[in-house]
């Protein structure tokens, strides 16, 4: 999604853009395919945002998409408690003033309008300290709603997460008000809503997509970058050509000398069960004290997100299976037989979201001024999201686009 945002962005600047994209289909994580074992197209992992994502929202208008997400009118989040059968919805008001903890419907069950004082530790944080460093990680509001909440943000235990991270998040949703948090899902796919669409519009202004083309090495001469070698030579690079670099940590560094990036990443486990939701079913669950974490429901298919999975890689895919699907039945009161189901692993999916891998991300800029570095790994000042994708192509697009206009 990086490379595609610095695509659009270049594209709708008047430049000429070519990507090159190793793959098989563009949009790197952010991907779908028709899986033969579910008879179903689905996604590789479920992706939320919310209505205050503005680079999304930007992305999407751009490319003609801004009617591909589904969710409610206002931000409303199902919780349900697997250990104790409890039930509520987490329903903040829409302005900025939160008058929604003083109601006992809108907050979370056993907390009080007090308890909340403790987010103000969270809106805020230093480089190097954890959340841990800022507020008490125990009790009902940690358990019930801030643990598994920043766990999904940041794909790390988010007592160890990166505070300034987390002071982003906060900020930028909660700390706006219910009109920012509006949950926002794609649908029917990821790909439908975000790549296809973006693919057609980079057509439509005549860039040029390659799949299948992966960049083995870089040249350099001086400052600038002279070559790139797809695996049949180095081909020379124009005087006024720009390279936009969207890749994962681990590639980039192989490709740009003395690079840092992170090193320490984390998993996500998704589920897939060819099930038809009944009517009425809630987009989105968030599990508490179960197998699952979220459940998510699909006009064709029930699927669960776990993040920060590394403990579940080693698990036996048909054990996992029976366990999710364990708590989607009882959840939405459904059969306990269970259905033909996919389960899809991400040992890699996102870089640790802690202090010291945050220090370890790059700025897009590097010493080579023809060359700018995009990915949700570098220097956003989000976690890994597809925000912080978006955002990172857009800044990569602008870099580049100044560099030519010198």
């Amino acid at each position: 999604m990086a490379g595609l945002s610095a695509a659009v962005e270049l594209a709708r600047a008047g430049f000429a853009v070519s990507i090159s994209e190793s793959a098989a289909q563009a949009g790197g994580r952010c991907r779908s395919y028709h899986d033969p074992q579910l008879g179903r197209v689905i996604d590789n992992g479920n992706h939320l945002v919310l209505s205050g994502n503005v680079a999304v929202e930007h992305f999407l208008a751009t490319i003609g998409a801004g009617d591909r997400l589904a969710g409610p009118d206002y931000a409303e989040f199902a919780f349900a408690d697997r250990r104790t059968g409890e039930r509520w919805n987490f329903r903040p008001n829409g302005g900025r003033v939160p008058w929604w903890i003083f109601s006992k419907a809108r907050r979370v069950p056993g907390t009080r309008a007090r308890d909340y004082l403790r987010l103000a530790g969270l809106t805020s944080g230093k480089p190097g300290q954890t959340v841990a460093d800022r507020i008490d990680t125990r009790g009902l509001l940690w358990d019930r709603l801030l643990e598994p909440v920043l766990l999904a943000a940041l794909n790390t235990a988010p007592q160890g997460g990166d505070a300034t991270l987390t002071a982003a998040i906060i900020n930028q949703t909660l700390g706006r008000g219910g009109r920012a948090m509006k949950p926002r899902i794609a649908e029917p796919t990821l790909a439908a809503a975000f790549v296809d669409p973006a693919t057609e519009w980079l057509a439509a202004q005549g860039a040029n997509l390659t799949l299948g083309k992966r960049l083995r090495a870089i040249g350099f001469e001086g400052d600038r970058v002279t070559t790139l070698d797809f695996g049949r030579g180095a081909e020379a690079i124009a005087s006024d050509e720009t390279i936009v670099l969207a890749v994962p940590p681990w590639i980039a560094e192989t490709l740009v000398p003395d690079l840092i990036v992170p090193f320490d990443f984390r998993a996500i486990v998704n589920a897939h069960f060819a099930f038809t939701p009944p009517p009425g079913t809630p987009p989105m669950v968030c599990v508490v004290g179960g197998a699952a974490e979220w459940i998510f429901a699909f006009p064709d298919r029930l699927s669960v997100t776990v993040s920060g999975a590394d403990r579940l890689i080693d698990t036996d895919r048909a054990e996992l299976a029976a366990a999710f699907w364990a708590d989607i039945a009882a959840i939405h009161n459904l059969p306990p037989e269970l259905p033909r189901w996919q389960i899809v692993k991400e040992k890699r999916a996102t870089f640790a979201a802690t202090p010291a891998q945050e220090r370890r991300r790059p700025p897009s800029r590097t010493r080579w001024r023809n060359l700018f570095l995009a990915g949700d790994w570098t220097e956003t000042g989000l976690p890994a999201t597809i925000e912080g994708a978006l955002r990172s192509g857009a800044t990569a697009a602008r870099l580049a686009r100044d560099a030519r206009l010198v």
